[in-house]
């Protein structure tokens, strides 16, 4: 079985230490050569500036092909165009759309006035440029704003049919709820990829809360083996042990692309990727 296709999921740093760890993270996972690394939007569009400055740092320092995260949150639709052309300038031309989550502690999201109210309309918008690759996010568990069961399908085509190249999928625990998922776009009509989002786990009690918050099912026997795993002092081995099995399931399914969530903590990602057989390249060199 070949090794899979991946890439890399980083969020922008908001201190210098977060700084070094997004630093020491490119060094560590870039030689894996990914497909492509994505830098994620703060919630209410928080980290607007310093999505765009890691963005262009990473596409003109490491030559690595970045997609930029773009929400619809608190900006008009000038605006939120606007900031799509500043990275079509800077020459990033991949994006990945998505309605975005309100600032915490407002509730559930309001469209701004003369904004985008939807994800699928910002996909249109920005698909309607010609200028950029799209990718969407898609839910195999239902989106905790999903009204019924299926919902989350019939978003995700209107998300394709309205421009997006390729989705990437909520984090997810068990092979099965992703295959489910493919299934049920496939029978969709939806014929775009749909990429699993892998999260390799670095602290049990910080994912448990938030799959919880995002709506992915965590599996009743998880809990009590990571409770065995910290007290034998073996979190890290069963994440890595956890990770592979899953990546292992998915690819022998015939998934091709796997999306990692790193957290900007390389470790646990590279571990996994080379047990699934990919293979680092020459130690990364910044481009002059």
């Amino acid at each position: 079985m070949p090794a899979p296709r991946v890439s890399f999921e980083f969020f922008p740093p908001q201190s210098l230490e977060a700084s070094f760890r997004l630093w020491e993270s490119l060094q560590v996972l870039a030689p894996l050569r990914p497909a492509f690394v994505s830098v994620t939007y703060g919630a209410g569009g928080t980290t607007r500036q310093l999505t765009h400055e890691a963005v262009t740092t990473i596409g003109r320092n490491y030559g690595l092909r970045v997609a930029a995260h773009l929400t619809c949150v608190n900006a008009t639709r000038a605006e939120t165009l606007a900031i799509a052309e500043t990275y079509a300038a800077a020459g990033v031309t991949d994006i990945v759309a998505l309605r975005g989550d309100p600032p915490r502690g407002s509730g559930r999201f309001t469209p701004h006035p003369g904004g985008f109210a939807d994800s699928v309309e910002l996909v249109a918008a920005l698909a309607a440029t010609g200028r950029f690759t799209l990718r969407v996010g898609a839910y195999p568990d239902p989106h905790p704003e999903a009204g019924r069961p299926g919902a989350d399908v019939e978003w995700l085509k209107r998300k394709i049919d309205a421009g997006a190249a390729a989705a990437i999928t909520q984090f997810l625990f068990e092979a099965e709820t992703f295959l489910r998922f493919r299934d049920a776009c496939a029978a969709a009509g939806i014929a775009a990829p749909v990429i699993p989002g892998i999260l390799p786990i670095e602290n049990w009690a910080n994912t448990r809360r938030f799959a919880t918050r995002c709506g992915a099912v965590v599996p009743a026997w998880m809990d009590e083996a990571f409770a065995v795993a910290a007290r034998d002092g073996r979190s890290d081995l069963l994440s890595t042990a956890l990770c592979t099995e899953l990546c292992d399931a998915l690819m022998t399914e015939g998934v091709e692309d796997l999306h990692f969530y790193t957290l900007n903590r390389p470790q646990l990602t590279r571990d996994v990727c080379r047990a699934l057989g990919v293979a680092p390249a020459a130690a990364l060199q910044k481009v002059a």
